[in-house]
């Protein structure tokens, strides 16, 4: 039916590729393609052979990697690179005029600040050029701004609260790991929190409020409020919303760990001179600490992703709770990744495959929410994330 080209090789990259293997009938042809031709290479010797196509970019080029785009004949591209390549990938689809899609949002590479701005200022390129930009299409952001959406499809008429909560119960056996790229984790776990509240944004110390929250399926953990990016679209586009905020888990270890290599300067991302060289301080925590990829094989327990929104009912207060649980073994087992991953790569791919299928259309750049929720909610059962509703008192 099309052709997709996935850039980016890491652990979610390796999840969209197993997946759109998968889902052929929709993805009759599929590229990887990495700055690392090897990172490539092992994804690919998972696969039936010929299963994929391979292939080695600098999405940092826009020009390299609009001719990628053109020699591959791509339909769409799923972007799971590093954020702070969404602007140049996204250019260069705007320069071939292909569909584009990503799973987080853009971050700037010297400031410890990722925000949706620069990508939305692109709409109007994108409508020009007559191809849609799906945003965030992972799982959060991604499948919460889809459990906001279809709350407020079949359950509100005017949602008034949202909280989101993310909770990995999973135990890889190291002292400190992180589930993603350290350097996009740890930023944005030390970072200030932020929420909003009666249309303003309040800003906290780092994990200065925290509550317990019993998570199906996992039991009680403490979570902590942080910013993350699905909030600034779903301000702009949940109807009736009083107050937003997104919770997550941590075990204590983590917070040590953290703490400990903050006060000493091992999170910071300016250049420090060491024996005659500048080198950052996070890039170097980054070689020190076990790959995200690596992890797969180690992790046990399970994760617990999902929404509570409050609001009204044909004039009675409502409060429901949307999740999601995913097993890290079972996860693995299927695609040879761990649950965080894997909870990230489904959505792209399902993404993906509702545009190629004409049941996501648009000229323009889109969040989540702006869209249907009901095709992806339907598709999340079919390919492995199955949901769960439950009425709160």
């Amino acid at each position: 039916m099309a052709t997709v080209l996935i850039i980016g090789a890491g652990g979610v990259g390796g999840v969209v590729t197993h997946k759109c293997v998968l889902n052929k009938e929709t993805f009759t042809k599929i590229v990887l393609a990495s700055r690392r031709l090897e990172s490539c290479e092992k994804i690919q010797k998972q696969l039936p052979e010929g299963a994929i196509e391979i292939a080695q970019v600098d999405a940092d080029n826009v020009d390299e990697t609009a001719a990628l785009i053109e020699k591959v004949g791509a339909d769409i591209v799923i972007n799971v690179a590093l954020p702070y390549q969404d602007l140049t990938i996204m250019d260069a689809c705007r320069k071939t005029k292909v569909d584009y899609l990503d799973t987080a949002n853009y971050e700037h590479p010297d400031e410890a600040k990722f925000e949706y701005k620069l990508q939305w200022q692109k709409d109007e390129q994108f409508k020009e050029a007559g191809i849609m930009g799906l945003l965030g299409s992972g799982f959060d952001p991604g499948a919460t701004n889809v459990f906001c959406a279809y709350a407020q499809k079949h359950y509100f008429d005017e949602i008034h609260t949202i909280d989101i909560l993310d909770c990995n119960a999973g135990d890889h056996g190291y002292p400190f790991a992180t589930n993603f790229n350290p350097e996009i984790n740890l930023r944005e776990v030390s970072a200030k929190g932020r929420y909003w509240e009666n249309g303003e944004w309040i800003e906290t110390e780092p994990m200065e409020i925290k509550m317990v929250w019993d998570y199906p399926e996992v039991g009680p953990k403490d979570s902590y409020l942080l910013y993350h990016e699905e909030m600034e679209s779903l301000v702009k586009h949940i109807k009736g919303l009083k107050r937003i905020r997104f919770f997550m888990t941590f075990g204590e270890s983590y917070l040590m760990h953290m703490r400990a290599l903050e006060n000493v300067g091992m999170l910071g991302i300016e250049p420090v001179e060491h024996k005659g060289q500048k080198i950052i301080p996070i890039e170097f925590l980054k070689t020190l600490l076990p790959d995200p990829a690596s992890l797969g094989p180690r992790t046990k327990g399970k994760t617990n992703i999902g929404i509570v929104a409050e609001g009204l009912k044909d004039g009675q207060k409502k409060k429901i709770y949307i999740y999601q649980v995913s097993d890290h073994e079972k996860c693995f087992a299927e695609v040879q990744s761990q649950a965080v991953s894997y909870t990230t790569g489904v959505p792209a791919m399902i993404g993906a495959k509702l545009m190629l299928e004409g049941k996501w259309q648009g000229k323009g750049v889109f969040n989540m929410e702006q869209l249907d929720p009901d095709p992806f909610m339907n598709e999340m059962n079919k390919q492995g994330l199955p949901w769960k509703v439950i009425e709160l008192d």
